[in-house]
């Protein structure tokens, strides 16, 4: 992997995990970057109404509130708005907990920087993406929207459900619902569902595109598990789909909407530009 210059020595003691009374100033904090940190951003806003819905811990490193990073840790390791000084000490903290997360996402420098670290009492990683776009939009998409694209019902669960499962599992490489019963991946959609944030066309009782509102923060939204049947790819269905993706989120939440995307997956890029993304930042994603 691409090396980096080492990160300063830790200085710990400027690191503490935030409580409650911290969550609205680190909110406001991240409101710098909406797009950048909307997981982050996602999170805290709704362990402000309800302090169990953080789902992890919030680390803070700096001076009071004075901070020079922050970084969420949950089932993701998200390093958000981190100088060099932060990253090494997220590392110190991450290095003595262990491993308890699936992934390490976010800004590609910092989540390199702090995965550089991180690897040799971590590694090996299972893969390292280092160059994934992310993309933003703030206006009306570019093209028309497929009208076929539309919020999932409850009772359309189990029609969207395999979808979602083959989705994850061609994008991260393994299914996630193979450990256990899948019981916590199937809550999970169907908490997205529930939400109004599951958008599909579903024909035949078969789901030929798909996409959900992964986070939701009150400034920005981040698209995820966007996904085409695979005997339907190449059929122009993704940029419509898109689309009505965008114009929905943009009505029903917030005016900006995001993703991210493997620099290498030309045609997803090809048609996020027709709906009219534009490039915001790089983030980089090491899985495990």
């Amino acid at each position: 992997m691409t090396t980096h210059a080492e990160p300063p020595a830790p200085a710990v003691s400027a690191l503490r995990v935030l409580g409650a009374a911290d969550l609205a100033a680190a909110a406001e904090h991240l409101a710098s970057d909406p797009v950048g940190n909307v997981f982050a951003a996602a999170r805290i806003e709704a362990a402000l109404q309800h302090s169990w819905r953080l789902g992890g811990e919030l680390w803070g490193f700096g001076e009071g509130r004075r901070w020079s990073g922050l970084c969420y840790a949950g089932a993701n390791l998200v390093p958000d708005a981190a100088d060099p000084s932060a990253i090494a000490a997220f590392a110190e903290r991450a290095r003595r907990r262990g491993r308890r997360c699936s992934s390490i996402v976010g800004p590609r420098q910092q989540v390199l920087s702090l995965w550089q670290a991180l690897e040799e009492s971590w590694g090996p990683a299972r893969d390292v993406r280092d160059n994934q776009p992310v993309l933003a939009i703030n206006g009306d998409p570019a093209i028309d929207g497929d009208d076929g694209v539309r919020p999932v019902r409850e009772d359309e669960l189990d029609i969207l459900l395999p979808a979602c499962v083959a989705m994850f599992t061609e994008e991260v490489g393994v299914s996630p619902v193979s450990a256990g019963d899948g019981s916590l991946y199937r809550a999970r959609v169907r908490e997205l569902v529930l939400a109004g944030r599951a958008l599909a066309r579903i024909e035949n009782g078969n789901v030929v595109f798909k996409a959900e509102l992964g986070s939701v923060s009150s400034l920005a939204c981040q698209v995820q598990g966007v996904w085409v049947q695979p005997e339907r790819r190449g059929q122009g269905l993704a940029a419509p789909g898109m689309a009505s993706v965008v114009r929905y989120a943009r009505e029903r939440f917030v005016p900006t909407v995001s993703l991210y995307v493997n620099e290498y997956n030309e045609a997803a890029r090809i048609a996020y530009d027709r709906v009219g993304f534009e490039a915001h930042s790089t983030f980089a994603t090491v899985l495990f």
